[in-house]
């Protein structure tokens, strides 16, 4: 009897130490700023798997983080524990992209009406109503269909080198994109096909807009983790067909611009300004529709959220309590 009462004290002991290790470590955790953890997740939607990242209490307003070409949730690595802390947050891979399923060109035409079906039905999906919705490269057309459905659910945009005007290609640029189109030529192909390869990923992607001042702080963790999703040829070809339709986003402009006339988001444009894929001028262009909107042009290139994380995420951060989207 000794013994099993004196088993029960000290099991009672250990379990009243565990709960203060853990009382502790939480409050360690506030006291600290310590980032809630990042969790790996998939979502089986239709026949297919959707990958995404996500941090922060479900009870706070959710963030939605679209990524562009040629990346994936994983150019939110360091950004998503800086929300995290304050939002809850999602960070999906888009179909064909990073981990979620890729499947094959041969049998399914990849364009950007696919991507936002997709991720709408993800975002359906995780039981999240409304969101802020930040947007980069190609996450622009993934937003801008999802937003088109319906508006009422973003409570906020954050464009990041997010293009919704022509102002933001220059001539060259526009036809590149039209070429893309309607040349069907075996030549015009096999020129996209090799920007999807690795001399182009990191040298036209990248690094392209990257001088000596700023060419340390883009980690090479970024082309090498794109790089391993883009060894085989069906998942070049994959990029190939998207190029194939983003000329469809330029054809859309107008009507993209007309809904953020007409709903008036509260908007935070954070842009690189030495992108020149997308310039500065195409981050002005949204004063037009948005003259209440906030803009800050940063001393970075096209993948901004990579090289300036914690000056984006402290504009975020700012702005959405500045909104009281908290």
């Amino acid at each position: 009897m000794k013994q099993l009462i004196l088993i029960l004290f000290l099991t009672g002991a250990l379990l009243s130490c565990n709960k203060a290790n853990d009382s502790t470590a939480d409050t360690y955790r506030k006291q600290f700023f310590l980032p809630p953890p990042t969790t790996y997740n998939y979502k089986q939607i239709d026949s297919v798997k959707l990958f995404y990242r996500e941090a922060g209490d479900k009870n706070n307003p959710t963030i939605v983080l679209l990524h562009g070409y040629p990346s994936s949730s994983h150019s939110y690595r360091h950004l998503i524990p800086m929300l995290a802390t304050h939002y809850h947050v999602i960070a999906p891979d888009n179909l064909g992209s990073g981990y979620s399923t890729h499947l094959d060109p041969t049998h399914t035409t990849y364009t950007f009406d696919v991507l936002a079906n997709y991720t709408e039905k993800l975002i359906n999906a995780l039981q999240v109503d409304n969101y802020v919705l930040y947007m980069q490269d190609f996450g622009a057309p993934v937003g801008y269909r999802m937003m088109m459905k319906n508006p009422k659910r973003i409570t906020a945009l954050i464009v990041q080198n997010a293009n919704a005007y022509l102002e933001g290609l220059t001539p060259k640029r526009q036809l590149f994109f039209k070429t893309a189109q309607t040349d069907t030529s075996q030549e015009q192909h096999d020129f996209l096909y090799s920007l999807t390869g690795e001399y182009a990923i990191i040298n036209k992607q990248y690094l392209f807009d990257l001088d000596s001042t700023n060419l340390n702080i883009q980690s090479p963790d970024t082309w090498t983790h794109d790089l391993s999703f883009l060894h085989s040829k069906k998942d070049r070809e994959i990029q190939v067909q998207l190029f194939q339709d983003y000329y469809t986003n330029l054809l859309s402009y107008p009507k993209w611009q007309n809904l953020l006339k007409e709903n008036q988001p509260k908007t935070l444009i954070v842009w690189g300004k030495k992108d020149l894929k997308f310039n500065a001028n195409g981050a002005k262009a949204y004063l037009k529709d948005l003259p209440n909107s906030e803009l800050h042009l940063l001393d970075a290139g096209h993948f901004a959220a990579e090289e300036k994380t914690r000056e984006i995420a402290q504009h975020i951060l700012l702005f959405l309590d500045k909104n009281k989207i908290k």
